[in-house]
């Protein structure tokens, strides 16, 4: 015969049974709960017992009609009742089968990941990641850069840096772990000028320029959005077509500063 879906399975279940001994009371305690003399047929040394002669106390206990001696046999076949004897086959039980909640203990592993994030379980659980590494650097003093002159920015104070990516000495940024990053920079200068650049660098390299303007004084401004490995390092670099630039703190506060922060995606 053909079935759709899993066959069935021959063991899966057995009707449930019940034999007791040695006892000298005049009732039996059941395996199962009932909810009437119905549910069962009782035998005492062999002989079916008339529904008359017994009372149903509570739902797993049955009084007898005379008190027991230690060698009767009383048997009890629960009707319709069925226990699971044999584990399901691998791949036969699915979600609609389950019912309420599964206790964290039943679980393997002590959490699961979810969108490539670790989710813990018993505990209180965070989807979706961190936007960390995160920082923000700023420069104070007073700086100049020279007339058509590539000059690096070094950032020297910070307000934060959550996992110590931003070197004030060196003017770096380097990703403690690969993924993808967002960097904004603002450039302040205190000098007309024709043309100013503001260009970002990558492991040492000319990437993009991302500020430009084209003349007076004030602030450049630009950001970029960066796929890095581990370790990639990023730098800030300016260029202009005028001499004696001034760019700092004693231009205007902290308007000259570089930060960024990982995205979570």
């Amino acid at each position: 015969m053909g079935y759709v879906g899993v066959p069935p399975q021959s063991g899966f279940i057995t009707t449930a049974k019940q034999r007791i001994t040695s006892s000298t009371n005049n009732y039996v305690d059941l395996d199962h709960s009932i909810s009437s003399l119905a549910d069962v047929i009782v035998f005492v040394n062999f002989v079916k017992q008339d529904y008359t002669n017994l009372t149903l106390t509570t739902s797993s206990r049955i009084t007898l009609g005379a008190t027991l001696v230690a060698s009767d046999i009383v048997e009890i076949a629960y009707l319709g009742k069925a226990v699971a004897t044999q584990n399901p086959s691998s791949g036969t039980v699915t979600s609609d089968m389950l019912s309420g909640s599964i206790a964290n203990s039943k679980l393997a592993n002590s959490s699961i990941t979810l969108n490539g994030s670790a989710v813990s379980l018993g505990g209180s659980a965070t989807v979706g990641g961190t936007n960390t590494a995160l920082f923000k650097a700023y420069y104070t003093g007073n700086g100049s850069i020279s007339a058509l002159a590539v000059t690096k920015l070094v950032f020297n104070n910070e307000h934060f840096d959550s996992n110590n990516v931003y070197n004030t000495s060196t003017g770096k940024f380097t990703a403690p772990e690969a993924g993808t990053y967002f960097f904004l920079t603002q450039f302040y200068v205190g000098t007309a000028l024709s043309t100013l650049q503001v260009r970002l660098y990558k492991n040492g390299s000319a990437l993009e320029t991302i500020g430009f303007s084209g003349s007076g004084a004030g602030a450049v401004t630009g950001s970029s959005i960066l796929s890095l490995a581990q370790n990639d390092y990023i730098e800030i670099y300016a260029r202009s077509n005028d001499g004696n630039t001034i760019y700092g703190s004693t231009v205007s506060g902290e308007l000259t500063r570089f930060e960024g922060y990982k995205l979570i995606t």
